[in-house]
């Protein structure tokens, strides 16, 4: 492995402190509500294998809201983030009353959306029912997204709303772009196009091997590949023209400083939580393997979030195979916990990918 610059080890060891002192204090900023497990497309890389019906009912507003009314019992309601994702949340046709209630009870909130059913009459109603936060798909230019998401047009549609969305200015926004072996070579263009659009915002993945993606190599970034696409980050970052990012899917060893506006640290079960479709009380609404610590039809969320997150809190049990020989450990912790399967090995390790090319 190649080592670490005097800069990064310095500015990695203080964070790394700090880090100790915000799980000792874990208080949760960002609450995921997965609404439903219905969605309007059937993309490759799904990582909750959502489908147009699902067996899962969608959530009543109702019961979600007895986990926030035990939130605000410890929190101030104002200084947590509540997302509602899916599954495709625009398939519920009550999602402006859920985003009422939660509005009404003085917490922020925000969505994450493929953008295919966002018109401009339900943006509209959205806005009016407290919407404050934004996030939209797109997965490459043209048949590129469409072949991604399993839809023809669903590129056009994804465009419209993210345009309409930036020329409101009414709320904080930002796309994301899962990166794979057919997207990587449209990044400069799929850039300029964005900025086109006039986007500030653009938060870069790759698609880790969960749910539909866990057999399809088209979507895995060889370790080449990877270094393509943080040097791609990097420069756009220096460039200044759009605030490029990626996302927190690991330690990245001399990338870290470069290609996110923090140094690596996973925030699972630290300051963020979710409640799932089912009611199960879990951490980053990213993680599909078993990590659930309570169910908001038995247990109190804050109850759950204060006592039994030791999993996510304490990661000693990580420091194995891979990890355990690791001289990076100490900063990288075992990884994202979305990397773990249910029996708690790794999946897979992005710096260990790029330095094995």
């Amino acid at each position: 492995m190649e080592s670490l610059s005097l800069r990064r080890r310095i500015a990695l060891d203080i964070t790394s402190k700090l880090h100790e002192e915000e799980v000792a204090r874990h208080e949760l900023h960002q609450l995921f509500w997965e609404c439903t497990l219905r969605c309007n497309l059937s993309c490759r890389h799904c990582g909750s294998d959502c489908r147009v019906q699902s067996l899962v009912k969608d959530m009543p507003v109702e019961d979600f809201c007895k986990a926030l009314d035990s939130v605000a019992k410890v929190y101030d309601s104002h200084k947590v983030m509540v997302i509602i994702t899916g599954g495709e949340p625009l398939v519920r046709k009550d999602l402006e009353s859920c985003g009422r209630a939660i509005y009404e009870r003085e917490f922020p909130w925000g969505m994450v959306t493929n953008g295919l059913a966002l018109t401009p009459e339900r943006y509209k109603s959205l806005l009016a029912s407290g919407l404050r936060a934004m996030t939209i798909s797109l997965d490459g230019l043209g048949e590129v997204h469409d072949w991604m998401r399993g839809r023809p047009g669903s590129f056009e549609k994804a465009s419209r709303a993210i345009k309409m969305v930036i020329d409101s200015g009414e709320i904080e926004f930002d796309v994301v772009t899962c990166v794979n072996k057919r997207s990587l070579p449209q990044l400069p263009e799929l850039k300029e196009y964005l900025i086109g659009l006039g986007l500030k915002a653009w938060r870069l993945f790759t698609i880790f091997p969960m749910g539909r993606a866990a057999n399809d190599p088209e979507l895995q970034l060889s370790g080449s590949e990877l270094r393509s696409l943080m040097d791609f980050i990097k420069d756009t970052r220096k460039e200044g023209r759009i605030k490029a990012s990626f996302a927190c899917e690991g330690f990245l060893g001399n990338y870290e400083g470069d290609v996110r506006d923090y140094l690596f640290k996973c925030n699972a079960g630290i300051t963020i939580g979710s409640v799932l479709a089912d009611g199960s009380i879990s951490a980053c609404a990213s993680i599909r393997s078993d990590y659930v610590q309570g169910n908001i039809y038995k247990d109190d969320f804050m109850e759950v979030w204060n006592n039994r997150f030791k999993p996510y809190r304490d990661r000693s049990w990580m420091k194995k195979d891979i990890c355990g020989s690791c001289r990076y450990w100490k900063y990288c912790k075992g990884n994202g916990m979305h990397l773990r399967d249910s029996e708690g090995n790794l999946i897979q390790c992005l710096l260990h990918k790029m330095q094995t090319i």
